[in-house]
């Protein structure tokens, strides 16, 4: 061999960065055809997420998924991931996994399952549309059931996140989980994605009708309080108009049923962390009524579509339990929507109105 060509330096193709060679595998599309029709249109429903069960393991992995979320927790990387991992995850899932076992049906999640009644119901008010239910975190995911449908004829996609207040955290990570799936597709889908609903005509309606019927049940309490989902302070001084839309659903529903502005309140819940989040907050709200003696107080949820951890076991046992303590007569929850007529009914007309176009339903 020529010690002068094996001494040469050898010229190699150069080698592109990992980032852009995972973005050419796309998704193949099934073939085109010279005659083929817009397709079937689908509606995405997207809510929260739960664990697929009430163990510490499985809580633990449904809680790494969401507090990775940049759009959950902001913070840098190499801070906050030593921190999820070595301190918040291994002291927080057995006892989060003790809060979801007190709430458990024998048709597992309630969050899970009354979302899938809610989108069943709405399947049926909206026939030709395919409605499915997907997760932002958890089960059953967001990639998986874009891709279910895809695969039965789906290429039009109306999303909607069961959020009826808009926050970066919910409502534009379930957006930022479609674009980052569609983004691997090589024939996207039409897209439209639905911010909120927080004035909707129908939803106010809704809830006003659900707390009417609380009341003529079980007769009026003392006080009203609405209780929003929190989210730190910063997050709003950003541009986040979360705060202002609870506002503003809050005096939509007050309204509704003819209170006025010393008859109800609004407060914030679920806190997590050390920073300040939006207050007043309830927990601390709720402490402060019952040393008043403030006798019987209604609490509804808002800004849950469906019950969960954070209404079932936060506000009907914890709260309710910490306002009796505090000297408080008594605390009842009024459900959330769920699948209630109305609430199918208010939503499948706020989807009508986003479907105009694509379908008759």
């Amino acid at each position: 061999m020529n010690p002068a060509v094996t001494r040469g330096p050898i010229i190699m193709a150069p080698r592109l960065p990992r980032r852009t060679r995972m973005h050419t595998a796309f998704r193949p599309a099934p073939p085109a055809t010279p005659n083929e029709d817009a397709g079937r249109t689908g509606v995405l429903l997207v809510n929260l997420g739960t664990p697929d069960a009430p163990t510490p393991a499985a809580v633990r992995r449904y809680l790494a998924e969401f507090l990775h979320d940049h759009r959950v927790v902001d913070l840098t990387r190499w801070l906050w991931c030593p921190v999820l991992h070595f301190i918040i995850l291994p002291l927080r899932s057995p006892k989060v996994a003790k809060n979801y076992a007190s709430i458990w049906t024998p048709e597992g999640s309630p969050l899970l399952a009354l979302s899938q009644r809610l989108a069943n119901g709405m399947a049926r008010a909206l026939p030709g549309v395919d409605v499915r239910l997907a997760m932002r975190y958890g089960n059953p995911s967001v990639p998986d059931v874009m891709r279910a449908m895809e695969a039965d004829g789906c290429r039009r996609f109306v999303v909607l996140p069961l959020y009826p207040q808009y926050a970066a955290s919910t409502s534009a990570s379930s957006h930022d989980a479609v674009m980052r799936e569609v983004l691997r597709w090589r024939r996207q889908p039409e897209l439209r994605l639905i911010q909120d609903y927080h004035r909707d005509a129908g939803w106010v309606a809704a809830v006003a009708d659900s707390i009417r019927a609380h009341w003529a049940a079980k007769g009026r309490g003392d006080r009203l309080l609405m209780s929003f989902h929190g989210i730190p302070q910063r997050f709003v001084a950003g541009g986040d108009p979360y705060a202002a839309q609870c506002r503003a659903s809050a005096e939509a529903i007050a309204a509704a049923l003819g209170l006025g502005e010393n008859e109800w309140a609004l407060t914030f819940q679920s806190r997590f962390g050390r920073e300040p989040w939006l207050q007043p907050y309830t927990d601390k709200t709720l402490e402060q009524w019952g040393r008043e003696k403030a006798g019987t107080v209604d609490v509804v949820c808002p800004g849950f579509a469906v019950d969960c951890l954070e209404t079932l076991e936060e506000i009907a046992v914890e709260n309710a339990h910490a306002y009796v303590e505090a000297g408080g007569t008594a605390l009842r929850y009024v459900p959330a929507l769920n699948d209630d007529a109305a609430h199918v009914d208010a939503l499948a007309a706020l989807l009508r109105r986003h479907l105009a176009g694509w379908s008759d339903a």
